[in-house]
């Protein structure tokens, strides 16, 4: 590790806001990440670890804390106890998208419909990051990451991280803390060893145009999604302002079946499998040594379209308030960008102002998918410093 002078933080992330904060560091190695972790936490700093910078939404205020900087790269292959299936483990710094395309190229399948999402592997399991129906929690297997309170590493199962739809229990969500303080310093996936594969997912089957079960390559479909992304201002690019914010700001809305029924058939929904695993809880008082043997059919939740909702709203492509130089992508209308020189106020200011919309259309609250370091914006009140 290295302390380096501060950087402001608007040129450290694709959103382009926030301040210098009062000390930085650089680690290149696993070892050298531990260090400034533990040095940083042994003199009870604010902090937060900082990785490709395009999920992050930073605030106006300089940051009186640590910022360390992930840059550790590299993947290894591992056998996987699943025949027909390989295991890649790869640092916390190295790229997602580059970790997508050195499975596609090998002919591993599972991750390629995640293909183009910015960012940093030991990002990807905080907020379970996801597209077009393929998640990172289907072939996470587990995280290597150090605690807080101990300071110790330890390999945590993937079932133990509390995935859900964009979160974790590593994730910081705005106005709170984190339910377990830890940076993950390697991810390891499962994947299936194919050069093509059936595409099974209907979200998925519909941005590719599949109309059958015919197996496609991996290459055709990462090349599919890739083309998608950029029509959509979703690839980064230092040329485009529409790509100058942190991809999707809002979630796709969970709600269930009867909330789904009640908005217009046009808008766009998913089924969200449900648990069909989940725990029976009979009160000790009514046990009779029975345990039932039949449950009542699960209920899907749906999943719909925020961007939809959004431009159902009156909110369209390209919108911005009156002075701000914060907008509405002019490609895809769940983005919020910035036109050059935004503030996160300006910023959090058009988010509120997009959910009250979207609230008093259909009485849903769209919720914000970036994470939240220890110095946010947070869209939904004026933007402050949070610790």
């Amino acid at each position: 590790m290295r302390e380096i002078e501060p950087v402001r933080l608007a040129e450290l992330t694709t959103l382009r806001t926030g301040a210098a904060p009062e000390r930085m560091f650089e680690a290149t190695t696993t070892a050298g990440l531990v260090d400034a972790l533990r040095e940083t936490w042994a003199r009870g700093d604010e902090w937060f670890v900082l990785g490709g910078g395009s999920n992050l939404f930073v605030g106006d205020e300089p940051f009186e804390g640590t910022v360390i900087r992930v840059r550790t790269e590299g993947i290894d292959e591992l056998p996987s106890p699943h025949q027909g299936r390989i295991r890649l483990r790869a640092q916390a710094g190295h790229g997602w998208d580059d970790l997508v395309a050195y499975a596609v190229a090998h002919g591993y399948a599972g991750l390629e419909a995640m293909s183009g999402i910015p960012g940093t592997v030991g990002a990807a399991p905080v907020q379970n990051i996801g597209a077009y129906g393929q998640e990172i929690q289907e072939t996470l297997v587990e995280v290597e990451l150090i605690d807080e309170s101990t300071g110790e590493i330890s390999t945590v199962a993937a079932a133990e991280l509390g995935l859900g739809f964009r979160t974790s229990v590593l994730k910081h969500h705005h106005g709170s803390v984190p339910l377990r303080r830890a940076v993950i310093l390697s991810v390891t996936v499962d994947l299936l060893i194919a050069g093509e594969r059936v595409v099974r997912g209907e979200q998925l089957r519909r941005a590719l145009g599949l109309t059958d079960e015919t197996p496609v390559p991996l290459g055709w479909v990462r090349e599919r999604i890739l083309a998608t992304r950029a029509s959509k201002g979703m690839l980064l690019d230092a040329d485009d302002p529409d790509t100058h914010g942190v991809g999707s700001f809002f979630q796709n809305a969970i709600v269930t079946a009867a909330v789904a029924r009640a908005l217009p058939t046009e808008c766009p929904r998913w089924p969200v499998a449900p648990d069909l695993d989940a725990v029976t809880v009979i009160p000790l008082a009514s046990y009779d040594g029975m345990v039932p043997t039949s449950k009542p059919a699960a209920v899907s939740d749906v999943k719909v379209s925020a961007a939809w909702l959004i431009e159902q709203a009156g909110i369209r492509k390209g919108f911005k308030l009156p002075r701000s130089r914060a907008s509405v992508s002019t490609k895809h209308a769940l983005a919020l960008t910035n036109r050059g020189g935004a503030t996160a106020g300006e910023v959090a200011e058009l988010a509120r102002f997009i959910q009250s919309r979207v609230h008093a259309e259909f009485g849903l609250v769209l919720q914000p998918e970036p994470s939240s370091s220890r110095a946010p914006a947070h869209p939904c009140r004026p933007s402050t410093r949070s610790h």
